[in-house]
């Protein structure tokens, strides 16, 4: 398996952002677009207890079928495998025919950009504030990359997106990744409820 050589860095203001990214000659791949994702277990939920999920994602366009498995909340610690597929329900039906069983459906929104051989990615996910993220071959290119943007290394993030709802809400990840639906809608009473309180 890949090794998934990312960072997240929380609540951006996706307008300084951009404007540094321009200023520093980076190009914008694909523009803010909506892409939707299923997650799938077996019953026993034989990949959780491994870290482990099969996801089918749709990224207005092209649509991946993943093995992912988080080891831990390192720079290194998520592993990736990836194949294009060319329909997502298909892929969707395929995954039940074959006993796995849908966990999740999840809706986000995504720009991409490269600098320097790194991916930036500006991430909107429902109920949270805006995040980027930097993925490429190496922790020494992601840190320059995070450098010309100026963002604190120190207040990276690592692993899937879970941490990101942990630093809004009092939520474990598990509660996380029991949320059947993640879409735009409004916030669910639960979790508002739970949202955590800033100075």
């Amino acid at each position: 398996m890949q090794t998934e050589v990312e960072a997240k860095f929380l609540n951006v203001n996706y307008e300084e952002i951009r404007a540094k990214l321009k200023k520093l000659g980076a190009v914008c791949e694909q523009p803010m677009r909506l892409m939707i994702r299923n997650n799938f277990d077996y019953p026993d939920r034989r990949l959780e207890k491994v870290g482990g999920w099969i996801r089918i994602r749709d990224e207005s366009g092209k649509i991946t079928l993943s093995y992912k498995q988080l080891n831990d909340r390192t720079l290194h610690g998520t592993k990736e495998v990836n194949l294009v597929v060319d329909d997502f329900q298909k892929a969707t039906d395929f995954l039940k025919a074959i006993g796995l069983r849908l966990d999740n459906y999840q809706e986000t929104k995504r720009e991409s950009w490269r600098l320097d051989e790194v991916e930036v990615e500006l991430d909107e996910w429902p109920w949270i504030k805006p995040f980027v993220e930097l993925e490429g071959h190496s922790e020494e290119d992601i840190k320059k990359v995070a450098e010309k943007l100026n963002l604190d290394w120190s207040r990276a993030i690592h692993g899937s997106v879970e941490n990101a709802y942990q630093a809004e809400y009092n939520v474990t990840e598990a509660e996380v990744d029991s949320i059947a639906e993640i879409k735009f809608v409004a916030v669910p009473e639960w979790l508002e409820r739970r949202r955590r309180k800033t100075a």
